[in-house]
Parts: C-alpha cells; structure tokens; sequence
C-alpha cells in the first residue's frame, strides 16, 4: 500500500487553485479597464450557465472539445505535437459522410461503419506525418499544419456541386445520413444531449487504461521522457512514434461525430472547423489527464454559452476569448512554478537527508575510535 504523501496532495491542489485565482484577478482586470463591473460580469454568467438549456448545451458543446483534447493529449504524452487534429477531424468526417450518405445499411450496421471509417480517415491521415517523421526525421509539427491546409483545399475541391456535393440554397453538402443511420439522444429537458457523449466516455477511459495501465502505454511515456533512454531498454521509438500518431489520428476522427451523427447528419460549407486547435488549449489546460480535460472542456463550453450573454449585458464580445487565453495561460503558468517549488523541495529533503545521514555516520565513527 502505497504511504500517504501530504506534500504531493498540497502540490497538486495548489497548481490549480493559484492558476484560478491568477486567472479572476487578471480577468477581473482587464474587464474593469474596459470600464464594466467585472463582479457583475460573473453573476449574469454564472446565473446564464446554470439554467437547464445552458447545461445541456454546454455539456454537447464539450463532447467534441473533449474528444479533440483527449488527440492531442495522446502525442503529447510523447512530446509529440500533433497540431493537425483540425485537418485530421475534418477529413475524417467528410469522408465518413460521403461513405454514410451513400449507403442504406440498417443503423446497428451503418452508424459503426461510419464511425470506423472516421477513425480509419482520421489515423491514415495523421499516420502521414508520423511516417515521414520516422522515415526522414520531419518534424511533425510542420507536416501536420501542412496537411490541415491540404485537407482544408482537398474537402472545399470535392464539397461541390456535380463532384460530391449538393447544392442546398447558398451551402454545399454531401447526401444526408438516412434515418435510420442517425445516432440516439438522451432525452433532458428543454433539449436532449447528444448520444455521441458515450463515445467520449469511452474514448477517456480507452486513453486512461492504455496509457496508463498496459505496456504500450509505459513504453510511450518513457519515449517521451528519453528516446535514447527507451531505445536502450528496448523499446522501438519509430514504432511507438508512428503508433502514437495513429491513435492520435484515430481518436481525432471521432472530433466531427457528434455533429454528424447528431446536428447536422450531413458535411457541409457550414461544418465546424477549429475544434482542433481548441483541443490543444484543453490538453494543456487539463494537463493531459482524462478528468482534468473533461473539466475543460466543460469550462470551455460553459464561456462561450454565457459569453454570448454577456454581449447583451454590454460587455465587449472580446471579453471571453480574454478570458480562455487568460485561464490557459494562467494554467501553464501556475504548473511550471509549482513543479519547480516542489523539485527545490524534494533537492532540499534529500540534501537534508545525506547530511544527516553523514553526520550519523561520523559520530558512530568517533564512538568506534
């Protein structure tokens, strides 16, 4: 059984309640320079997010966010910077579409063959990059923003009309998913919440066990602590690199499911696009942890419900993108210090102990002598 570790249990609590703290403060700043109460500002957002239709919306609002953080969280866990989830979920979706909309399977055998697809997509997208890193040693930083620009140009080349498209009004889009082949809902009041939130579920849990409780997992985290370290206990870094690219890719086509398969059954000029970038801020926001990116991701969805409340009220529109950048910021900030006052304590604790350790040793010297 592991010991009780109190110094730990303060330091992890700290980092995030001086990250929030710092956060109000410069936040509470900024809105009074604009010339606004900035309690009041908090009232009205507070009071805005806890009505029913503000929770429910929120709550599928953080379904692809989640999803998004749990991709980029999964390179990062071996200092990986997939910065292509955006192009990845996009692409991913697009296809899957095209592919949905062009069958009339019954729905317990379309609606997963959509969905693999997606992650199919998704994975052989990303696995490009991670190829070309292992291959040629290229960053995967840059092949990723250069594939988010050719995803961007392959899917607005293709989403017309005549290619694989409709035209429908001013928008283009691919065919719409059957009836049948459209994903469940849970039903709340006064709307309901997107039965794509069990894929998010599972999709943390799948990254909590993986990473953390099987082989592959230690494997990845130890390519990401040392390369030459693992490389030496065995470990094939280009497998476990281009493997990890992968899974990022795969989990990234899952991004744009909750839309599909719930809103709007269909991919078109009006889909979601930025989700990716969103999911970066989110995983450093809850440091790369399951629960801590849920929170995040419903932080997330609760600022941008209540920010569009606070334009009624007066408030510069401006106000909760301030207030995201702030937080994440504010997060990334407070870790660092706290590791760094926790590493100069455990440095102080074991130069304490070698010193009394020796002058044990001395005094059981003067006594033999």
């Amino acid at each position: 059984m592991k010991r009780f570790d109190k110094d730990k249990v303060i330091l992890a609590v700290a980092a995030p309640l001086l990250a929030v703290v710092a956060a109000l403060v410069i936040t509470s700043a900024v809105i009074g320079v604009t010339g606004k109460d900035p309690l009041h500002a908090f009232a009205v957002m507070l009071d805005f997010g806890s009505k029913s239709d503000s929770q429910v919306w929120i709550i599928n609002e953080a379904i692809p966010y989640y999803l998004a953080a749990v991709a980029v969280a999964v390179g990062f866990r071996m200092n990986l910077f997939n910065i292509g989830v955006d192009g990845q979920y996009r692409v991913a979706a697009f296809v899957a579409a095209v592919v949905g909309g062009a069958l009339t399977l019954p729905g317990i055998i379309q609606i997963p063959l959509v969905i693999v697809v997606a992650m199919l997509v998704g994975a052989l997208w990303s696995g490009i990059a991670g190829l070309l890193k292992t291959t040629r040693g290229v960053s995967e930083v840059i092949t990723t923003i250069m594939l988010n620009s050719i995803a961007a140009s392959a899917i607005g080349y293709f989403l017309q009309e005549g290619r694989l498209a409709e035209k429908d009004g001013n928008l283009f889009h691919t065919p719409n998913l059957p009836e049948a082949s459209r994903f469940f809902t849970i039903p709340t009041e006064p709307k309901p919440i997107y039965g794509t939130i069990v894929l998010a579920v599972l999709v943390g849990v799948a990254y909590w066990f993986v990473l953390g409780r099987t082989r592959f997992g230690f494997d990845l985290r130890a390519v990401g602590r040392s390369q030459s370290a693992a490389s030496a206990s065995g470990v094939s870094v280009r497998r476990t690199v281009l493997v990890s690219m992968l899974l990022s890719g795969a989990v990234a086509g899952l991004v744009g499911m909750s839309t599909l398969l719930n809103v709007s059954h269909n991919y078109g000029t009006d889909f979601p696009a930025g989700i990716g970038f969103t999911g970066i801020a989110l995983a450093l926001l809850g440091r790369n942890h399951p629960i801590g990116m849920a929170l995040g991701a419903l932080l997330w969805g609760f600022l941008e419900r209540t920010g569009t409340q606070l334009e009624f009220e007066g408030y510069a529109q401006e106000v909760v993108g301030v207030m995201q950048g702030v937080i994440v910021l504010c997060v990334v900030i407070a870790y660092e210090l706290v590791r760094r006052y926790g590493l100069r304590t455990q440095q102080r604790k074991v130069g304490e102990e070698l010193a009394a350790q020796a002058r044990t040793s001395d005094d059981k010297a003067e006594v033999s002598a």
